[in-house]
């Protein structure tokens, strides 16, 4: 029935043998397992293409922020001049001599009483029409020059005697006149 009887003592051995065997170590020679290296080249280069293109896209963007920004800045200064200039005519136009000038030329005069309206319509005070001699004058008086500048004018008389007549000077006059 079953094979030649061998005691187990025998067959022990035989496994721890075998056993002993397949546990022991060996030094596998290391294989050279190469990395491609064009995947990995054009990986760096697609990242250095990258970084390259982002700089310029970068500095292409800040360009066009400062030339919007140089141009705001002159239109600001252009707006600026254009504010002072209008704030100029607003203060011409409010000028109290101004409007007194335009006032006297529309036939405008101050009354010689006040009057008050009140605000039932009644009129309070003397309803005294103003004439236009009771314009006021609004030219200033011309200013007075000191001394310095306006001196006393300086009068010299001539008189009508003939002056002396020098006979050398006229002969030789008279000899000139000759040649």
């Amino acid at each position: 029935m079953s094979s030649p009887a061998v005691p187990v003592r025998h067959r022990v051995p035989r496994i721890a043998n075998a056993a002993v065997e397949k546990a022991r170590l060996t030094v596998v020679p290391r294989a050279r397992s190469r990395a491609k290296r064009v995947p990995f080249v054009t990986l760096v280069s697609l990242v250095l293409l990258a970084g390259v293109v982002g700089l310029l896209l970068f500095n292409t963007s800040m360009q066009q922020a400062s030339f919007a920004a140089t141009s705001l800045e002159e239109q600001a200064t252009s707006l600026a001049a254009r504010e002072q200039t209008l704030q100029m005519e607003i203060e011409d136009l409010r000028n109290q001599d101004r409007v007194a000038e335009q006032a006297q030329a529309m036939g405008m005069v101050i009354p010689a009483a006040p009057t008050f309206l009140g605000l039932d319509g009644t009129v309070q005070g003397e309803k005294v029409p103003a004439l236009p001699e009771d314009k006021l004058d609004l030219t200033p008086p011309a200013p007075v020059k000191p001394l310095v500048l306006a001196p006393a004018p300086t009068i010299v008389k001539v008189t009508a005697e003939p002056a002396p007549v020098d006979r050398a000077a006229k002969k030789h006059r008279a000899r000139d006149a000759r040649r």
